[in-house]
């Protein structure tokens, strides 16, 4: 007696068909493109955002070593190279090798707001300077503006205290 296991049953494998692998493909390819320009416009905010806190924690990491150290630290913006950094205000020829530079990303500008008036100045850029009690000097920016390609701005202003700065999305 041999065991006929298997026979005369129908297949239990069943796959996707070509038709129907072809349908979720062009579903996804048109969700995809759907959802792809919003996203883009996403991406290039978190850029923007992602700079101005950047640009904060910085002027934060500078007031906190102008504290440390008891010297006055600045801030620097060069708004033509698209650069901003930090270092000890110089009071001898050594350089200072604690000293930080951060380019901008290239879809954001950073500027600052009357750079006229402001006061302090490093390699004859505008900064913001630090005092060693913590303290911000009475000369220096006021604002920092950051714009990016599509148009969106904020901005990086001294509080009211004017003992730091604080991200705002409008000057006011």
């Amino acid at each position: 007696m041999t065991s006929a296991i298997g026979q005369g049953r129908p297949s239990c494998r069943r796959g996707f068909t070509l038709i129907e692998l072809i349908l979720v493909m062009t579903l996804l390819v048109i969700a995809a493109s759907l959802i792809g320009p919003s996203l883009s416009s996403f991406m290039r905010g978190r850029s923007l955002d992602s700079e101005a806190r950047r640009l904060l924690s910085l002027a934060r990491a500078a007031q906190s070593r102008a504290v440390s150290e008891g010297t006055p630290m600045l801030l620097w913006i060069n708004t033509p190279h698209g650069s901003y950094g930090v270092e000890r205000e110089a009071t001898s020829k050594q350089n200072d090798p604690k000293a930080l530079g951060f380019s901008v990303d290239g879809s954001v500008q950073v500027a600052v707001v009357n750079p006229a008036s402001a006061g302090t100045r490093l390699r004859n850029l505008p900064t913001i300077r630090f005092l060693a009690d913590g303290s911000i000097d009475e000369n220096s920016p006021q604002t920092l503006r950051l714009n990016d390609t599509d148009g969106a701005t904020l901005w990086l202003v001294q509080t009211r205290n004017r003992m730091g700065y604080e991200i705002r999305s409008t000057n006011k």
